[in-house]
């Protein structure tokens, strides 16, 4: 008998994970369940696809890779479809999302090499017989736990830099979305078809945690903090080194000399963008004295404008249907503490739509303010100067991203944000630019993904010295003699004594 659920909640049937709408119920596909053997078996073949995907060689990786970004570009409004179709969001996000993507995986494939690539490091004077070299050589199979609310772009954040720097990757996409991962896995092999470089294993939580202890080299996540920390304990039991992008509680800070309209422009879009459903989204506003009553007014006034529903719309459904709940109980709260809402409200709440929703006078010690929300909600505080602002915005555990809109000061506070990324007159931009690190601090993670950092990420360290000459201060021998030791104190004091 077909099981009745809620739209959107993933369900398993006769072995198969069946993925549906979230707005309209229609499925948007069904893979198989992987069992605990069939993760260890994805993983065995990846490790020797891996030797075949490193032994091609930096160039013959990047051509591929080209390929499959060119494929993707050409395919982007059947992806983008897809999107829209198994997770809810805006084809105009879903869009978005996409391009930001390709850009990374042209990034990856036109830098590993120049990154990871073997290369002369300057030796020092005291081994100054022996020449040093490094390179970057890849882990052999990495795994990635993919997310629901960015199934494209967050995944190939790792993947492709992953595949770029010489591994072979196995993926487990959320199991809210898993026939937009399949349908990446599919793409590479149309441009790989020799070898599974490339493949995905589909399930609930347990395949997740699955992967984890399947062997992999290198195990890339991102998703809740809570579930973070489950999955570095359980990499932990075989000190398998983990990559964690966990949660954000992203603050935006207005100065007195912002302009309001293009704050008010950003503001509205990193905080409502794919229903407010964003990791990197702001989810708080501190706006100093000065501006914050016509700060507020602009950001209702564009607010208000939004759009909400399936098809067409600038706000399209929650993804996940228990995260109603939790936007619901976040605004009730902030409201029962004495707080306003000055747009939206209680009533907002429509499963399975969200409408915007903009609080005023919030205590901090709310759960709105302290916990991610991941809806298109939004508290905006009033605080006496960007000092104020600043401490309040890095009173949280979490420190992810961040936004300053500002002139004269917006570099030097945006440098005073506890965040592994800040955009200063804009909103998110960070995540675009394919030549900057991603990532946060505290209990939003730590690693990185995206540019240099990024493909080093996935590439273990390798030093190498080279003796090119007779040793004229020989000290890691034993043959050493008392005069050659006090040659090389003489010479260390000379060196560094001063």
């Amino acid at each position: 008998m077909t099981a009745v659920h809620v739209p959107g909640t993933p369900v398993i049937e006769d072995g198969l994970l069946v993925s549906t709408s979230p707005a309209t119920g229609a499925e948007a596909g069904r893979l198989p369940v992987a069992g605990p053997q069939d993760v260890a078996a994805a993983v065995r073949r990846a490790r020797e696809a891996g030797a075949w995907w490193s032994g091609l060689g930096s160039a013959e990786r990047r051509r591929r890779l080209l390929r499959w970004r060119a494929l993707l570009a050409r395919r982007i409004d059947t992806l983008a479809e897809l999107v829209h179709t198994e997770g809810g969001k805006p084809v105009a996000d879903a869009v978005v999302e996409i391009v930001t993507a390709v850009e990374h995986v042209d990034w990856a494939a036109r830098n590993a090499a120049r990154v990871l690539g073997p290369r002369r490091v300057r030796s020092r004077l005291i081994l100054a017989e022996h020449s040093a070299h490094l390179e970057y050589q890849p882990y052999g199979v990495v795994g990635v736990i993919g997310p629901w609310n960015y199934p494209v772009f967050t995944p190939i954040g790792s993947v492709a830099y992953a595949l770029a720097a010489g591994n072979a990757v196995v993926l487990k996409p959320s199991e809210y979305t898993p026939a937009v991962g399949q349908w990446l896995v599919d793409s590479f092999a149309e441009v790989v078809p020799e070898q599974p470089v490339f493949t995905a294993v589909h399930g609930l939580g347990d395949v997740g945690a699955a992967l984890c202890r399947s062997g992999v080299d290198k195990l890339a996540f991102t998703g809740s903090t809570a579930t973070a920390k489950k999955v570095m304990a359980a990499c932990a039991e075989s000190l398998t080194p983990v990559l964690l992008e966990a949660g954000g509680k992203d603050a935006m800070i207005v100065d007195s000399d912002a302009d309001l309209d293009a704050a008010a422009e950003a503001c509205v879009w990193g905080a409502m963008t794919n229903a407010g459903q964003t990791c990197i989204g702001i989810e708080r506003v501190y706006a100093v004295e000065p501006v914050f009553d016509a700060f507020v007014a602009k950001v209702v006034q564009r607010a208000g404008r939004l759009t909400v529903g399936a098809d067409d719309s600038d706000v399209g459904p929650i993804t996940m249907p228990s995260q109603l709940d939790v936007i619901r109980r976040h605004i009730d709260d902030a409201l029962a503490r004495g707080g306003r809402a000055v747009l939206g409200g209680p009533e907002a709440v429509r499963p399975p739509y969200v409408h915007p929703t903009v609080l005023v006078d919030v205590p901090e010690d709310s759960v709105a303010v302290r916990e991610e929300t991941f809806g298109p909600t939004l508290t905006v505080t009033r605080v006496r100067d960007a000092d104020e602002a600043v401490r309040r915005a890095n009173a949280l555990s979490y420190g992810l991203g961040g936004s300053v809109f500002g002139r004269r000061q917006a570099v030097a506070i945006a440098r005073r944000l506890r965040s592994g990324m800040a955009s200063v007159n804009s909103a998110l931009t960070f995540a675009g630019m394919s030549t900057l690190p991603f990532g946060g601090v505290g209990e939003s993670g730590f690693g990185r993904i995206h540019g240099e950092d990024g493909l080093r990420e996935f590439g273990r360290a390798k030093a190498i010295t080279r003796r090119r000459a007779r040793s004229l201060l020989p000290s890691t021998t034993f043959d050493r003699t008392p005069a050659d030791v006090a040659r090389l104190v003489k010479a260390v004091r000379a060196m560094y004594g001063r």
